[in-house]
């Protein structure tokens, strides 16, 4: 057989990673026959959001599995089984801990240790997530008293049965209450991953998440109704469509007209056409448009250095950076930045 040659114009190496802190850094605790769809729904939509195209580095979110021995085993209810990364940290390094549950009753046989660090990841104001059975396991380490928590209908007379104090919600698909998250399970755990990494990383992450995942047209219009460029998803035009995906995936680092049609199978005219004909622009300016509309949320609700938010949105310094965004917004990063600074003092004072 012949030997394959992995050409960097097929594979191309990553980027240096920017020095940033994850927006989003996530533990997970998973049980005992842990079920698999929603804790890799979960976890894959983390992966997606957090790096550019397929490289899967944890630069915008960082996660680990965690228990209280490092190596340890678990095995999910199919039999795959996956090794705990990292014994239980300071609670304060989190933004999230989730907890997989899994078949019952068995999925309640965690150790004290992991209840008692459920336990101090609330009291230190650590948002709580409970993916299938995690429910009943936040239940029973005593941190859903008077909540509501989204439950699978077949499994809520075991809740109130076993823990009366939770208020099993059985008709949605995501519940948030009191700074806790839950869904019942299976694909609804890509759902409520998609809701907290826009909440925290912006909409542009997690679109990009959706899009790496192949996650269906309706499906991601719902999840997605404020998309940017969302009409041009269901424009009849497979050729814009998916390079409207590959758009998505490569919002730090675009690349020609040329590359991005040799991906889609058309010629750049064609391409150039084709985008004019169904958005009124070409295909560059609606890319630039997708990151310049996602520097604008990471001016609003991060504290990156310009810089640091030139390089994530693609541009090649700061001056090329705000002399777009100052063509788009009308003002300059730092200026948008410092007057939003101040309209939220005033709302505040």
């Amino acid at each position: 057989m012949a030997e394959l040659v992995f050409s960097t114009s097929l594979f191309p190496e990553p980027s240096k990673p920017p020095e940033l802190a994850p927006e989003m850094r996530v533990g997970m605790i998973l049980s005992p026959t842990f079920s698999l769809l929603p804790v890799a729904s979960f976890l894959d939509a983390l992966r997606h959001a957090a790096d550019e195209a397929d490289f899967g580095r944890q630069i915008y979110c960082s996660w680990k599995i965690l228990g209280p021995v490092a190596g340890e085993t678990v095995t999910s209810s199919c039999g795959l089984t996956s090794n705990v990364d990292s014994v239980f940290p300071d609670p304060s390094e989190l933004d999230y801990l989730v907890v997989a549950g899994g078949h019952l009753p068995e999925c309640m046989q965690l150790p004290e240790a992991s209840l008692n660090y459920i336990r101090q990841a609330r009291a230190a104001n650590v948002s709580l997530v409970g993916i299938c059975t995690g429910s009943f396991i936040l239940a029973q380490a005593g941190v859903l008293d008077g909540t509501r928590c989204a439950v699978h209908v077949e499994h809520s007379r075991q809740l109130r049965h076993l823990f009366p104090k939770a208020i099993p919600v059985t008709d949605q698909l995501i519940v948030s209450d009191k700074d806790i998250f839950t869904c019942p399970g299976g694909s609804t755990a890509l759902d409520l991953a998609f809701s907290l990494i826009r909440t925290r990383c912006g909409r542009a992450r997690a679109v990009k998440a959706l899009t790496s995942l192949m996650v269906g047209k309706e499906r991601a219009a719902k999840l997605a109704p404020d998309r940017e460029y969302a009409h041009l998803f269901s424009c009849g035009n497979s050729k814009v469509e998916n390079a409207l995906g590959i758009m998505e995936s490569h919002l730090s680092s675009p690349f020609t007209i040329k590359d991005l049609a040799a991906q889609v199978n058309i010629s750049a005219n064609g391409l150039l056409a084709a985008f004019n004909r169904h958005a009124g622009v070409g295909p560059m300016e609606v890319w630039r448009n997708m990151r310049l509309s996602h520097s604008r949320w990471l001016l609003l609700n991060t504290n990156r250095t310009i810089t640091q938010i030139a390089y994530e949105c693609g541009f090649s310094d700061c001056a090329h950076f705000s002399r777009w965004f100052q063509k788009k917004y009308g003002t300059s990063p730092t200026k948008f930045r410092n007057v939003r600074k101040e309209q939220t003092k005033v709302r505040q004072a």
